[in-house]
């Protein structure tokens, strides 16, 4: 059977645009994950005020939530996004991190579902949150 933590740090590294976007894995285990991404100007959505760009950040919480499943005790083999919605609460303040901690609460034959937040330095009030429906393949024999 596949080390399922392996298996999630394997599906980060491997996707280009988290490493063009600076993502960081901070932790990572039974469901859960927590993942940064600093601030840059490269990024930035309104060059006005210099908050970053909502796809950014919603790139982050995807890849924090599809690494919330992969390293899910259920131990799937890959996994892609169904469906994510997302609720913007307040532009992420210009110069901080954004942090994204997602947590696959739940799990079927063949979906997953997850809910993510994303916050900057300010954990007390939210920039986004979402949840999603995340495919699980598999292992043969698994259920």
């Amino acid at each position: 059977m596949p080390d399922a933590t392996a298996l999630a740090r394997q599906f980060i590294e491997a996707i280009p645009h988290s490493r063009m976007l600076g993502m960081r894995l901070e932790s990572l285990g039974d469901g859960r994950v927590t993942m940064t991404m600093p601030y840059d100007t490269r990024f930035v959505g309104d060059p006005a005020t210099g908050v970053l760009h909502g796809g950014a950040v919603s790139a982050l919480m995807d890849t924090a939530s599809g690494a919330a499943v992969m390293c899910h005790p259920a131990s799937p083999l890959s996994t892609a996004t169904l469906d994510l919605r997302i609720d913007y609460f307040r532009p992420a303040t210009p110069g901080q991190t954004i942090t994204a901690r997602a947590e696959c609460y739940h799990v079927t034959r063949s979906v997953a579902f997850v809910r993510v937040t994303a916050t900057d330095e300010d954990e007390t009030r939210p920039v986004a949150a979402a949840t999603g429906a995340f495919t699980l393949d598999r292992p043969r024999g698994a259920t």
